[in-house]
């Protein structure tokens, strides 16, 4: 393993001598030490090492291992990934024990091998690189939570995370948001993960049919029921048995209607319209909406009663124009998919990509869809402009500087400052030390940024 592509090794020792020779003996490692808690804690903020060797007898007190306990409960609360190593005096296996249970990574007994010590900290630094290549490749995996659902946002990821752990429970599962934000592929992405994937996945839009006609859509009827009744016909919720059923824009249902459903949810059986047998059912409920319904039932346009039974589980969907970067990501995707469809081997231009990232997209993923389907019939050339998505190109709104990662980290390097030196009251010794950086530094970094000490 070659010594500079490793992040720093930070030495923890009150004796200088022993802390000259470990350094020593780890010679081909980026060394940097601290004597005390406090230096510790400045060189892990300032130099973010991947190891940490540490004795736990440290100054104020050396001869009480308080002080490197509590140094150990800062650095992995600071940085959990961090691998420390303890050193211990030769009859100390109990805090050497104690050390590891609180997630230290090892502990070798003092005196010790140079060589011992050099192959500690090589398996640590390989530990460390393992772990974090196995995060990087987890977050370059699409989220297979939710099939049909393309996103790298981190609050959707969590929400897919929430749509694993509930899909195998019997909890009835409300989805709020917008229209167009991917409720439907939710649900059905829910039903697909649950022990009932095996049923039916049946779904109904409780605003698109007519009062009079959702309860026998709901319910099912007799017979002879009423007029144009010619046959015996089973409900949605009947359908849906040992599956799940769908209430879509469950804000819109009658009130009438929500009582008989409440019933419903209460005794799990179905009477059906004209008739006077009870059907018990089996079927999971899944509710979307993009009404506030806690107003509607302040407004006495819906069930409290019902909320609680049909929300047990709650998922708030975000916007498309909240989610970072899945604008483009899904764009590409259309592009894809419909260029296939056509035969055409399409592709984005910068000026459509800048026009797709500043539009605030009101129709979410459903207008982006639709505007990319257009595109793919109307482009004339191989690239997709701005134009033919029908957007305005956003210029310098969103420009490449966005992507510029000098830029980008001066900007939130001005944040971080002014945010420290708030935080310390303009004391400007505490505000390097919340940064962890020199006083000198801070004062470059604040002469350059045109700010008054």
């Amino acid at each position: 393993m070659s010594a500079d592509k490793l992040q720093p090794l930070l030495i923890v020792e009150d004796d200088l001598a022993l802390q000259k020779q470990i350094k020593w003996s780890l010679d081909r490692f980026e060394s940097v030490t601290a004597p005390d808690r406090e230096n510790a804690m400045a060189q892990l903020r300032r130099h973010a090492p991947a190891v940490v060797t540490m004795d736990l007898g440290l100054p104020p007190d050396a001869d009480s291992v308080s002080e490197g306990f509590r140094l150990l409960e800062q650095i992995l609360a600071a940085a959990p990934d961090t691998k420390v190593i303890v050193l211990t005096g030769q009859n100390d296996q109990a805090n050497a024990l104690k050390a590891v249970a609180m997630g230290a990574y090892d502990f070798l007994a003092k005196p010790f091998e140079p060589e011992v010590l050099d192959l500690c900290v090589e398996r640590a630094f390989r530990m460390y690189e393992l772990q974090a290549e196995n995060k990087r490749l987890q977050a370059m995996q699409v989220p297979d939570a939710s099939a049909g659902l393309i996103t790298r946002d981190p609050q959707m990821l969590r929400i897919c995370r929430t749509i694993e752990k509930v899909a195998n429970t019997n909890a009835s599962v409300m989805l709020l948001g917008e229209s167009g934000t991917g409720k439907e592929v939710l649900a059905r992405s829910l039903h697909q993960q649950s022990n009932r994937k095996g049923g039916k996945f049946v779904a109904i839009n409780c605003a698109a049919i007519p009062e009079n006609l959702l309860e026998s859509e709901l319910f099912g009827y007799e017979k002879g029921a009423f007029t144009g009744a010619a046959k015996t016909t089973p409900g949605k919720i009947e359908s849906a048995n040992g599956g799940t059923l769908m209430l879509d824009e469950i804000g819109d249902m009658p009130m009438p209607l929500q009582a008989k459903l409440l019933r419903f949810l209460q005794e799990r059986v179905v009477e059906r319209i004209g008739g006077r047998d009870v059907i018990p059912v089996d079927v999971r409920i899944v509710c979307a909406t993009h009404q506030n319904l806690a107003q509607c039932i302040k407004e006495g346009r819906f069930r409290e009663d019902l909320y609680y039974r049909l929300a047990e589980i709650v998922v708030d969907i975000p916007p498309l124009r909240a989610r970072v970067g899945d604008a483009a990501l899904l764009a590409h995707a259309f592009v894809r998919r419909f260029g296939q469809d056509h035969g055409r081997n399409l592709s984005l231009a910068d000026d459509a990509l800048r026009a797709i990232e500043a539009h605030p997209w009101p129709g979410n993923i459903r207008e982006l869809e639709n505007r990319i389907k257009r595109a793919t019939i109307m482009a004339d050339g191989n690239q997709i402009m701005a134009a033919d998505v029908g957007l305005m190109d956003a210029g310098n709104a969103q420009d490449d500087r966005s992507l510029d990662l000098r830029v980008v980290r001066e900007e939130a390097e001005k944040r971080a400052v002014l945010a420290a030196i708030a935080r310390a009251d303009g004391t400007v010794a505490k505000a390097a030390d919340l940064l962890g950086i020199s006083r000198p530094t801070l004062y470059d970094l604040m002469h350059r940024m045109g700010l008054k000490s």
